[in-house]
């Protein structure tokens, strides 16, 4: 017998046997799911199991199935709402599961930071880690990674080597840029995200082609760098423009901005001006006018982020581009509204 009582202190493995009357591996076995165990004795075991309230060790759980259940995911420091939100997903997706998140920020994106990253999650013994990975420098560092952790990029872009979920950034901006096209307008303009987003990229790519395709004219980019500040200058800028009737901004936090210069240039939105942006954050609503804007889907992309992972864990999807694309939404709200 065992020393002590179970309801005094944690309950023990040889405690669950006991009550089970099974023996100490039978318990091992059922706990762990390393062996085959007749299911009228496992259903004593998980009896036994609840009534004592026995939480397996999980070190000790690590050391016999070589099983953590623990994720590791690359970061960038940062407070953009894509990036954060991004993160949320996947904790959701991995808690849901029964995984717990371990995070190793970055905070400038380059190959060896990227590389002490990594590295520092393996030290975690984490079974797989997923790298957010929205900026160029980041899919460059992946090449360095070692091909023995299983590995799944978020936002990788299309060069990654590594399996990649994202929103589907160009059928967004794509379906932006034809909506305030459809309302008339000769061309539109273009508030584009820093020039090494790979997000950026893809936006102001679906933003110029969709012109070509529309022979619309392109007009010169005006570039900022994702904060409200930036749309702000931006809209000044582009307040001094003659003929400027609608813009199409790579963020709503730009936007934003955008709103501000151009109410105090006496440029009225949407009666002078219509604007949409990208992003859908909860704010979006309540600008002034609402923001027309793009919807991304974080916490599918955390789901199916983590599905693929889960899958390269257990061996059963092999190295190779794989790309999973979640739609964007166009949510159209006043900014566009009638002229």
């Amino acid at each position: 017998m065992s020393s002590g009582n179970p309801s005094e202190r944690q309950a023990s493995l040889t405690d669950v046997a006991e009550l089970a009357g099974v023996s100490h591996m039978t318990v091992s076995r059922v706990v762990n799911g390393t062996g085959p165990v007749r299911a009228e004795t496992r259903a004593r075991v998980m009896a036994a199991v609840a009534r004592l309230d026995y939480r397996p060790n999980s070190a000790a759980r690590a050391l016999v199935t070589g099983r953590t259940g623990v994720l590791g995911v690359v970061a960038l420091d940062s407070m953009l709402y894509g990036p954060a939100s991004t993160l949320y997903g996947i904790e959701k997706a991995a808690s849901e599961a029964g995984y717990s998140v371990a995070i190793s920020s970055v905070g400038v994106p380059h190959r060896t930071s990227i590389a002490d990253a990594v590295d520092n999650l393996r030290r975690q013994a984490v079974e797989g880690i997923v790298v957010i990975a929205p900026h160029v420098a980041v899919v460059k560092a992946l090449d360095a990674v070692p091909k023995d952790m299983p590995l799944v990029a978020v936002a990788g872009g299309e060069r990654a080597a590594v399996p990649v979920v994202a929103v589907d950034q160009y059928d967004g901006a794509k379906r932006a840029t034809e909506h305030l096209l459809a309302l008339g307008h000769k061309t539109v303009w273009h508030v584009g995200g820093p020039a090494d987003w790979l997000e950026a990229r893809a936006r102001e790519r679906a933003w110029r082609e969709t012109l070509k395709r529309y022979k619309a004219p392109v007009p010169e980019v005006v570039r900022g760098d994702w904060s409200p500040r930036s749309g702000y200058e931006a809209g000044r800028a582009l307040a001094k423009v003659k003929g400027v009737s609608a813009v199409f901004v790579a963020n709503d936090q730009m936007a934003l901005g955008l709103l501000r210069a151009f109410s105090e240039a006496g440029i009225r939105v949407p009666r002078d001006v219509h604007v949409a942006g990208f992003d859908d954050i909860p704010e979006a609503a309540y600008f002034s006018p609402p923001l027309t804007t793009v919807r991304q889907d974080f916490i599918e992309v955390g789901r199916r982020t983590f599905q693929i992972l889960a899958q390269r864990i257990a061996g059963e999807l092999a190295d190779g581009k794989v790309r999973d694309l979640v739609e964007a939404e166009l949510i159209v709200r006043e900014s566009t509204g009638p002229r």
